[in-house]
This record gives C-alpha cells, structure tokens and sequence, in this order.
C-alpha cells in the first residue's frame, strides 16, 4: 500500500516513498536499482509533494478569477530541478537523512539528472529566475516556451576547435512533465489569404499540433506552483499510407520530419535561407500556440467579453523572438471572434509587453517581406495594417516605421505592440531611449522604463553555495534565502577576523571541490591559494574573451621574463559556447585551447599561471564555477552589455569584478561600492567616440607593448600554425570594432592590481564581504515585485 505523505514530510516517510516509487513506477527492486532508477524514484517522490501545491494554485487562480501573467520566451535555462525543488520544499535535512537511510550518495543521486537542454545563455537564464520568483511571491503565471528535443547542441573540443553534437536530455525519461494531450493546437504556415464577404480568410498550406508537456515550477517554501508549458510539435497527419504503398518513403514521412524539425534544435543557423524560414516559423508556432492556449484559459474562466483580456492577462514577450505575437493576437481578434481591426489593436496593446536584452542590430531581429509574406501571409498584412495605422496616429519620421527596406522589423514591431518596453540595467535602459528606439521614444516618452535583472538566491547562493549558506545561516539567520536584502547584516562583520577567515574557509571549501572534480577531470591541479580567475558566458565578440586571452599571453611572457618575480598564482577559467556559424568567436575559442595547451605544459611559468576551458558549459557547471571563483571577469565594450546576471550571481557569491561600466556593473559597481571593484576601460560615451576615430586599433595597439608582444607571439606560431589566426589578428589591427586594443592597457594594469590585492588576504576578504553584504537588489523577487508594480498591476494570490 502506498505510503501517505505528510505536508511536512520526515525522513523516514520520504524513504518509505522512494521505495514505493522504485517498486512501482519504475518497476525494480532496491537490490537490482541503478543510480538512474533511484533518481526518477527520488525525483518522483519530490514530485508529489510539488503536485498539491501546484493544483491548489491553479485552483485558488481560476476561482478567484485572478489575473495571470504569461511569460513567453524562446529559451528558459532551467538547469537541473531536482537538488532545487528539495531546497524550495526545504526538505535539505530530511532527504539527506533519507538517501543515508538507503545507502545513496546525494551527490550521485543529484548529478546524474541530465540539464534539460532548453537554452543558451542569460536569456534562458533569466527568464528560469523569473519562474521561480514568480512562485515565490505567489503569483499566478505560467511561462511559455518550446520543449527543443536537442536545444542548442552539447559542446566538445577536437584539436582545440569546437564540434557541436546534438543534446540528448530527452533520450531518458523526464519525470518533472506532464503531457497535456487535450491542449493541442493547429499552427498554420503558408498558403494564401482570400477575401470571404469583406473578411479575410487564411488558408494555410502546412500545419503542425502544438502539443503541451508542463512542468511545475515550485517556489520558496513551497507554498505556490507555477507552470511552464513547453511546446512539442506534432504531425497534424501522422503518416501518407497511399503514398507509402506506393514506393514514395520519404514523402509519406513529411508530415513528421517538418513538425519534429520545429521543436528538434534551439537557434538553427540562419546563415541560408532554410534556416531563416526554419526559425520564423518555431517563433510563431511558439507563439500562437501560447495566445491560443490564454484565450482559451481566458473564455473558460471570464467569458466571451474579449475587451476584458487585458484586465485578467499580462503578456511579456522576452526579447523581440515572441514579437510576431502582436500580429497573431490581432489575428485571433479578429479572424476567429469577429473583432474589428480597431478593437483588436486597442486589446493588444494593452496586453503586450516586451523586454529589450540588445542594442546589438544584429540581434534585433529582421525578416525579409519575401519571406513574412511566404511564411505567414496573413500576419503580413496586419503587420502593414499595424504600421499604417500607427503612421496616421503618431505622423511620424518615414524611418521610423515596422517595414522599410523591403524588412520586417522586429524590435519595431514589438515596441510599436507593447503596453511597456523595458530594458534590463539603468544604462541600458539610458541607451534603449537615445539609440535603438530613439524616435520612437520621442513619439511614446512613457513607454520606456527600466527594471533591472535579478538571479534567484535559492538556486545561486543556497543550492549553489552549501559552505556559504551554512555560513551565512550561522552569522545573520537563514532569512536572507526570502529576503536577500537581508544580507546587509554582514556589514556588521566585514572587521570582523574570525568571520573573514570563516569566509575564506568557505571559499575554499569551492575550490577544492572544483579542483578534485571538474578540474581533475581536464587534467590541471591547481594550488587551492591560487586566484580562480573566472569568465564563462556566450562567446561573443563584445563579451571579450579575446581581451581577456589577450592579456593571458602578456602575462606569461612578462613571468617568462622574469620567472623569480612575486607573481601571485592564478587560474584562468574560461566557459562558453559560441554560434555554429560564428566564425570569429569559433576562433577565439581554438586560441584560447591552444595557448592553454602551451602555458599549461610549461616548467618555467605553469606553477604561476594555468589556464582551464571546460566545455559544454551550462547551469550545472556554473553552479560549480561561481561559487569557487574569487575574480568575476564582466569585460563587455561599454555600451554593449544590456546587464548580465552573470556578474549577479559571482557577486553574491563573493567573488570581486573586475569590469567596465557597461550594463548591470554599473549598479553593481555602485551597491558594492567602488573601492570594492576593480575598474577599467573607456565608458559607453568614450567607446562611441573611440570607434568612430580611424586607426583606432592600430594607434592603441602602437602604444602597448604588452599587446604588440601578444599579437606578435601568435603570428609567429607560438601556440600552434599561425594561419589559422592570420584574418583573426588583421581583424584586430585593422578594425577591432569591439575595441580590445583600446582597452588593452588599461585593462592588464587593473590585473596587476589586483593581483598585489589578492596577495593582502584581510583586505581582498574585507571586500568580499562587502560585495556579498551589498548584493541584496540583485534578487530577481525584487526584479519581479517591479514588473508587477510597473508593468503589470498584478498582486500576489498569497499573503
């Protein structure tokens, strides 16, 4: 018989239904039980205890008729759930004394569940964070994505160069979803549109099932669930037998390799005209299977008075992949309930809200009219309706329209569409209103406003970080976990020497783990007294990796020059993934392989400087990394990072920046206070002017000696065949958009810095304290209290 769980469970009763679960779902017993099957018995015990609150949630949101927010985002970084929901449900002591009871290894129960693969980078990360704020303050959402069968792809290193190979998270059962069979939606591609007694009529020419699989979001304490619901798409006809039986195989087989294409690989290249046409279409099908999905919710609950949606709905489109939702919503408006154009518009736009993440213009998304109107030939037109009617509402500059150029453009589309435009740091928001969005804010002043990112600390400080937690739990109470402003009370301790070597304890504690794990695994043993000198994000040209490689190179050669110097022992730890089609960065990444290979295998200088790169990097990894670094690289070009959360977690975590005023640093810099950040480089303002002098580079890169040596000891072989790096450094002398050579000098001297800091152990842990005690406004439950206060008059369902 089933064993009846408690609300707060002991360890006995979780042990009791771990073994229920692993007789009865996955059907083995104790004696013949992999690490694998006791995780999905664990991970569907922790499970049922999510259920309930999860279920009263969507209860206590449908009968109090409460208005909900939707999230809809092209990624959502979940990372791994089960070691988060433990801490959520606070159940850390009683599954340990559990797993104990059974003879299992937390750790090789936690590690062996597989990252689900459903982003990148900050983007997917953040909008994981909001989820779960989102739950933690009680309020009813539900996020919207797609359930990538592959997502982007698993990183490895052949001679230094990056291969993508496809994830395989989905090759084992998932035991956090739940398939929705009876939520399935027709998404239509192509065909025409025809006009029907004065209304127009959409005859697609291919669709797929949008089929829902939901996963429960528990927030802190346990006290209220959220959903994200993950599109698969699905064949609306399974399988062509006629043409089968008659010798046609791969055309009988259509119908399931177009559907399994649309929710197979996060991104696909869009460097040919397939891959365009590919990612237009997922952003759609994400798309209109969510709003088809919120007007459903929204007439079962509230009825067929469409005026009323944007009372009771609140829609955030995360970057400008969701912005084709002004048009579909628009559509379903008026091709499915007989609104009129007008009304429509009016609806949309009181319900759409869109987050600005770039000021890059390569990321603020553009599709060819060819292929809108190919693809999705309706939205097309109520794309050119949506843009006259806001030309003779505003009589605005001729530039400043949705189409021009033969382009749809998205970042217009979205801005033109939405209640509320925000960005996502101060000075980003600073620049949203004075660059990309300039004459459009000078029509819709009130439209722009900023709220600043956050990071969940239940997943990056208290799951992330056990010796720190336990630390700060002694010294200040386990309040800060709901509370992160709460961390000001370390302020009181920062003099504090038994409480500053404790901390240094605790950051060593990280270290070592990382050393004998994931280090010992790339074969490098670093001295745990060594400065763990951190940068792992998306590669990307303006993120700077090459900066920091840069300044590696220089560094060794200075140690080879003078090996008897008091250099003070760093790792550098580097992670990320870049674009398959993204030369450069694909590039940079074989650079850095190569000069670690070098500087790694060398008597004279390896005891002073390593360097690890560690692939596939993701949550799980980060999750290790953050909490043992002692150095946050955050050495974005000012003015191109729109914040980061990134630099959130390290701060909080109690590693010191060093970065430029760009993005979220800025507010950073600030809370923490400058004496406490270690800062360099030209400001936005600065690096404007900067790029647009000619021969910038090669007047920065005459003034540095340090960086001539760098660029000089790679064209001549040093770190492997210099061809390879020939359009790499002419690049850099002759153009350098992102201005590594402008900032090179300024940037090796605040390391050096740093290290004569590091080296004065009192201060460097006096300052960690403080960057620690100062980092409450980085929560993202602060980040989310503004969206509901600013953007989407929203309150929480719960007390």
């Amino acid at each position: 018989m089933r064993p009846e769980l408690s609300e707060l469970p002991s360890a006995q009763d979780l042990a009791d239904q771990i073994l229920y679960h692993l007789t009865h779902t996955q059907g083995r017993g104790p004696e013949f039980a992999t690490v694998f099957d006791w995780r999905l018995a664990v991970s569907y015990t922790i499970r049922d205890l999510i259920v309930t609150p999860w279920m009263a949630g969507h209860r206590a949101s449908r009968d109090g008729k409460l208005k909900r927010v939707y999230y809809l985002s092209m990624e959502f970084l979940i990372g791994r759930i089960l070691g988060d929901a433990i801490v959520n449900l606070g159940l850390d002591q009683q599954m340990d004394a559990a797993l104990a009871q059974l003879g299992l290894d937390k750790t090789d129960i936690l590690e062996d569940e597989p990252d689900a693969a459903l982003g990148n980078g900050g983007l997917g990360r953040l909008a994981a964070c909001f989820m779960e704020s989102l739950a933690s303050l009680g309020v009813p959402a539900f996020g919207y994505g797609i359930r990538y069968e592959h997502g982007l792809f698993r990183q490895r290193f052949e001679g230094g160069q990056q291969v993508e190979t496809p994830e395989d998270w989905l090759n084992q059962p998932h035991p956090w979803e739940f398939t929705r069979i009876d939520y399935s939606y027709t998404i239509g591609f192509k065909g025409h549109v025809e006009n029907v007694d004065g209304h127009s009529v959409w005859h697609p020419g291919e669709s797929v099932i949008a089929r829902a699989y939901d996963t429960p979001v528990i927030g802190w304490q346990g006290k209220w669930a959220n959903t994200l619901r993950l599109w698969g798409a699905q064949p609306t006809n399974l399988f062509d037998l006629h043409r089968f039986n008659a010798g046609d195989y791969a055309a009988a087989a259509e119908p399931e390799a177009l559907a399994r294409t649309l929710s197979r690989v996060l991104y696909p290249d869009d460097t040919t005209d397939q891959g365009k046409e590919l990612r237009l279409k997922q952003e759609y099908f994400l798309t209109s299977a969510a709003l088809q999905d919120i007007i459903r919710r929204f007439t079962a609950e509230h009825g067929e008075d469409l005026a009323l949606l944007p009372d009771k709905v609140a829609i955030q489109l995360n970057d400008t992949h969701p912005a084709i939702a002004g048009p579909e919503l628009i559509r379903l408006l008026m091709d499915e309930h007989g609104l009129s154009f007008d009304q429509a518009l009016d609806i949309a736009r009181r319900t759409l809200n869109y987050t600005n993440h770039t000021l890059l213009p390569e990321a603020l998304e553009r599709w060819s009219t060819w292929l809108m109107g190919d693809v999705l030939p309706r939205h097309l037109q109520i794309i050119q309706m949506i843009d006259e009617a806001h030309r003779a509402a505003t009589h605005r500059p001729p530039h400043t329209g949705i189409i021009e150029h033969d382009e749809v453009r998205m970042g217009e589309l979205a801005f033109i569409m939405a209640g509320h435009v925000n960005g996502v740091s101060a000075l980003h928001t600073d620049l949203v209103r004075s660059t990309v969005f300039a004459d459009l804010h000078k029509l819709h002043p009130e439209r722009i406003l900023n709220q600043t990112n956050g990071v969940t600390p239940r997943r990056w400080l208290r799951l992330a970080n056990p010796p720190l937690s336990r630390l700060l739990d002694h010294t200040i109470g386990a309040g800060w976990t709901g509370d992160l402003d709460q961390l000001e009370g370390l302020e009181a301790h920062a003099e504090d020497a038994g409480f500053l070597a404790a901390l240094r304890g605790a950051k060593r504690q990280n270290k070592v783990v990382l050393a004998n794990g994931l280090l010992s695994d790339l074969g490098i043993k670093p001295d745990p007294e060594a400065l763990f000198d951190v940068q792992v994000k998306r590669m990307h040209e303006y993120k700077r990796q090459l900066l920091n490689i840069l300044e590696t190179i220089a560094l060794w050669h200075r140690i080879h020059e003078s090996p008897n110097g008091d250099w003070t022992p760093r790792l550098k730890i580097f992670g990320g993934k870049a674009a398959p089609g993204y030369w450069t960065a694909k590039t940079v990444i074989h650079l850095i392989n190569d000069v670690a290979r070098k500087i790694n295998d060398d008597p004279v200088t390896s005891k002073f400087l390593k360097i690890a790169y560690p692939p596939n990097y993701n949550v799980s990894m980060a999750e290790r990394l953050i909490p043992a670094a002692d150095l946050s690289e955050q050495i974005s070009t000012a003015g191109k990072e729109a914040s980061g959360t990134g630099n959130m977690k390290f701060t909080m975590n109690g590693a010191l920046t060093i970065g430029t005023l760009d993005g979220a640093n800025v507010e950073i810099r600030e809370m923490v206070g400058a004496e406490n950040f270690f800062l360099f480089g030209l400001t936005a303002a600065e690096a404007a002017a900067e790029k647009a002098r000619p021969g910038h580079a090669r007047a920065a890169i005459e003034k540095s000696e340090n960086m001539k040596v760098a660029l000089q000891l790679i064209a001549e072989g040093r770190f492997g065949r210099p061809e390879q790096y020939f359009a790499l450094l002419d690049r850099t002398w002759n153009d350098d958009p992102f201005l590594v050579a402008s900032d090179f000098e300024s940037y090796f001297a605040c390391q050096r810095r740093i290290d004569a800091t590091y080296r004065n152990h009192r201060d460097w842990d006096r300052m960690t304290a403080l960057n620690i005690a100062r980092s409450g406004y980085f929560s993202s439950d602060r980040t989310i209290r503004g969206y509901m206060a600013d953007i989407w008059k929203v309150g929480p369902a719960t007390p």
